[in-house]
């Protein structure tokens, strides 16, 4: 077994996006190519309700999976597809765009005050990018969880750990998505297949993420070189909570404009005449 090395460490950078929601961007657009077969990943934490109430109004995707995790308050949300509903805590939402979606995510007032939530889009193969929209609401409940003797958890939102699976199984580009902690005083390895693409986002807590003696924390996207068989974390004095993403790089390429995201320029000019026409939802 080979340890992978880290490539790349960077803190979130703030932005704001929808109607005023104020949220950090851990990686996205320009180094997509990196990150492949991820796209985006969007930290929204405040407990300020005027920095996301205004949320996300009706808007346009093609091309991509939206992945939203809620760790803390609630979102309603409601697409063109006829789907309703709320996510709170521990929740995920998983919408696939495919030929086109119209949809709206509205953070409601949080029961404790804050708001925080992470989401990912990630890309769909070009055989896949037209496929029938589809999606589905995970609850907490229904996330199988980990509970290793040395006190690590894992909560498997995509992917096998330990023989388990997440309930959905039928996702496009097969990903892994963990939410693991790590107590104090605790080594850790997870196993990757050889070229898949691997990336950690530190939620709470620190620890060292390769056989380096350099310490991450939180708001931080760590990219890993894609040679190496594991992932090793460790903790000293304080634990660690971090999400896992992990999928087979699509090799393909990009065109990406605002919530669309195809393989070219024309495909996009398509898309968005189309949602201009009032024909984009298929």
């Amino acid at each position: 077994m080979s340890i992978r090395k880290i490539a790349t460490s960077s803190v979130s950078t703030p932005t704001i996006e929808g109607a005023g929601v104020h949220l950090k961007r851990a990686f996205g657009y320009h180094q997509a190519p990196q990150f492949d077969p991820f796209l985006m990943l969007d930290d929204f934490h405040t407990s300020n309700p005027d920095e996301y109430l205004a949320g996300f109004p009706w808007h346009p995707h093609r091309g991509i999976e939206t992945i939203t995790y809620i760790l803390e308050g609630l979102v309603e949300h409601g697409d063109s597809m006829g789907n309703r509903g709320v996510i709170g805590a521990g929740d995920v939402q998983w919408m696939t765009a495919g030929s086109g979606v119209i949809h709206q995510e509205m953070p409601k007032e949080s029961p404790t005050g804050s708001m925080w939530g992470v989401q990912f889009w990630a890309n769909l193969p070009a055989a896949q990018k037209m496929m029938a929209p589809r999606y589905r609401d995970l609850k907490a409940a229904d996330i199988p969880e980990v509970r290793q003797d040395d006190g690590v958890t894992i909560k498997i939102i995509a992917g096998t750990v330990g023989g388990i699976q997440e309930p959905v199984r039928d996702i496009v580009i097969e990903p892994e998505l963990l939410d693991i902690c790590i107590p104090a005083t605790t080594s850790y390895y997870h196993n990757i297949p050889e070229g898949h693409t691997a990336i950690v986002y530190i939620l709470a807590g620190e620890g060292t993420f390769d056989e380096s003696s350099v310490v991450h924390r939180p708001e931080t996207v760590l990219l890993f070189e894609r040679t190496g068989s594991q992932v090793r974390v460790e903790t000293k004095e304080t634990p660690v909570r971090f999400l896992f993403v992990a999928g087979k790089p699509l090799g393909e390429p990009v065109a990406w404009r605002g919530p669309i995201v195809m393989n070219t320029r024309a495909e996009l000019d398509i898309a968005f005449e189309e949602y201009k026409n009032g024909t984009f939802v298929r």
